[in-house]
């Protein structure tokens, strides 16, 4: 059997780096998990369930269990966006250079 390596990344960077990734996926990426994160911890907060959380953002229970849940694949950036304004999040970019 063939030796495995070990290889840690800590960062979103990092990952993209081992994986081989498109940069630009990965801040994309990374920006939708930061969203997630957020609603997450507004829906715990609030002490909301799926349901009531799905409702006040005018989508589907299974949809807001899976960005709860960190299932972001089909979910769009503008969805997160839209369910943290239903949740009174206003979301306020930043903007920094990257490493070229």
């Amino acid at each position: 059997m063939a030796q495995q390596k070990v290889v840690v990344a800590r960062t979103a960077e990092e990952l993209a780096e081992v994986l081989n990734l498109d940069p630009v996926e990965v801040l994309a990426w990374d920006f939708q998990i930061q969203l997630a994160n957020r609603i997450a911890q507004e829906v715990a907060r609030r002490k909301l369930t799926h349901a009531q959380a799905a409702k006040l953002a005018g989508t589907s229970r299974s949809r807001m269990t899976a960005i709860l849940n960190g299932g972001l694949v089909d979910i769009s950036t503008d969805l997160l966006l839209r369910v943290l304004a239903s949740l009174g999040i206003r979301v306020k970019p930043t903007f920094s250079r990257v490493a070229a």
